[in-house]
């Protein structure tokens, strides 16, 4: 059986992130898989990639914090690099003729760069199954609506979709109610639950012996996604940390993200050359593994963050990014109303602010004494599994079963 994963890419690494981990749990419980990912991702190559999964590296989009598109590399018109992009997507399905096409985010991807491919299949492959990944929060709901209504997303999915999975929990944020689906949309949504992540594969004592943490030191760990807009976060960390008293034993690890610009980085890392307690990398592929051993997070609130987050059971200092969309300051927001973590809106950001809530953090005793499963579902990965081999109908689907039933649904992520 064959796939094509479409990844949305135009920012930051969160969505190739959390498309990969789909992959590999994909691939680990439905036999005779193989899978074709799309992206346009600089860093997709960074990734170790399991049996089963190859790439289609696309032209670069980027998009300023203004949200507008431009070609990020090649010195081409917009227009120009989305078209390359549509034919090389419609060329890919051609060719490679999956079984299941799924789509990451946007019923007709950047820019209608799917429209081509969406027809062809309806018109010329018709047995091929069309799946839409949503994550649990887009927007607000204003811009949503708008945007959906604007650019007739809800008839594209009523077009060429059999099935909306949403990686999130009807109860927390009701995509479907907030954004006013019409019924023919909401009936084939689907809520899959949260994404579950595992630890890594160091053990915290390796990481901690490899960043020489002494067992009575603490180990915060500043990381800003991607970092293309990580800078303010990052800042605001080291600033505050300079107040505190120097015997302090904090010991903090920054990773600053492969997006982040060169003059930045540089910054850093010449303020931890300058101080033996901090500690900077640009990215790591195994990013869990620093994140199980530090004793508090601070991070923007991206979705698969949050989700390490709350799959390890981390405490967490959040800076969500507010645009050009709200999605981030929502699900921070309402993630702190349920005492998950610590939320601080960007326009409160300060170093003193942000240094106390570390603290608070640091000494918060009472963090989670019950399991988050109280609170969360974080088995999304196998109900998305469930989902797309009902789809498939494969004559192996009774082995498809004893797989998903023998394989935890927290695997280990590729990213």
């Amino acid at each position: 059986m064959k796939l094509v994963v479409y990844s949305h890419d135009t920012y930051g690494l969160g969505n190739l992130r959390r498309m990969l981990a789909i992959c590999q749990y994909l691939l680990k419980v439905i036999p005779e898989l193989s899978i074709l990912l799309v992206s346009g991702s600089p860093v997709v190559h960074s990734f170790r990639m399991p049996q089963g999964l190859d790439y289609l590296k696309l032209p670069c989009l980027g998009r300023c914090e203004s949200g507008k598109l431009s070609s990020k590399y090649l010195k081409i018109e917009t227009d120009k690099a989305i078209k390359m992009r549509s034919s090389l997507i419609k060329t890919a399905v051609i060719n490679f003729q999956p079984d299941l096409l799924l789509v990451d985010k946007k019923p007709y991807a950047l820019q209608g760069e799917l429209t081509d491919t969406l027809e062809y299949l309806k018109v010329f492959s018709p047995l091929t199954k069309v799946v839409l990944l949503l994550r649990d929060i887009l927007d607000s709901p204003e811009k949503t609506i708008a945007e959906w209504q604007q650019k007739r997303y809800y008839e594209g999915i009523k077009s060429y979709y059999d099935k909306a999975l949403v990686v999130g929990m009807q109860s927390i944020f009701d995509l479907t109610r907030e954004y006013q689906f019409p019924d023919y949309v909401s009936e084939k949504v689907k809520f899959c639950g949260y994404l579950r992540r595992e630890s890594g594969a160091k053990t915290p004592d390796i990481v901690r012996q490899e960043l020489q943490i002494e067992t009575d030191e603490k180990l915060v760990l500043v990381t800003p996604g991607g970092g293309a807009d990580g800078y303010n976060l990052v800042k605001n960390y080291l600033l505050g940390l300079a107040q505190l008293d120097s015997a302090t034993k904090i010991k903090s690890l920054i990773i600053s993200g492969p997006e982040m610009p060169l003059s930045q980085q540089q910054e850093f890392i010449q303020i931890a050359c300058q101080n033996n307690s901090i500690q900077f990398m640009e990215f790591s592929d195994d990013l869990n593994s620093y994140i199980t051993a530090a004793d508090v997070v601070v991070s923007m609130a991206g979705y698969n963050t949050v989700c390490e987050i709350l799959s390890l059971n981390k405490k967490a200092v959040v800076v969500p990014r507010t645009q050009p969309v709200q999605e981030q300051w929502i699900r921070a927001s309402t993630m702190a109303r349920l005492g998950l973590l610590k939320a601080i809106h960007p326009d409160e950001l300060n170093p003193e602010i942000m240094i106390q809530a570390v603290w608070e953090q640091l000494n918060n005793n009472n963090h989670l004494i019950y399991p988050i499963e109280r609170i969360v579902d974080l088995d999304g990965l196998s109900r998305i599994a469930k989902y797309i081999s009902g789809l498939l109908k494969s004559e192996e689907s009774n082995k498809f079963q004893s797989n998903l039933e023998n394989t935890p649904p927290n695997l280990e992520a590729v990213a």
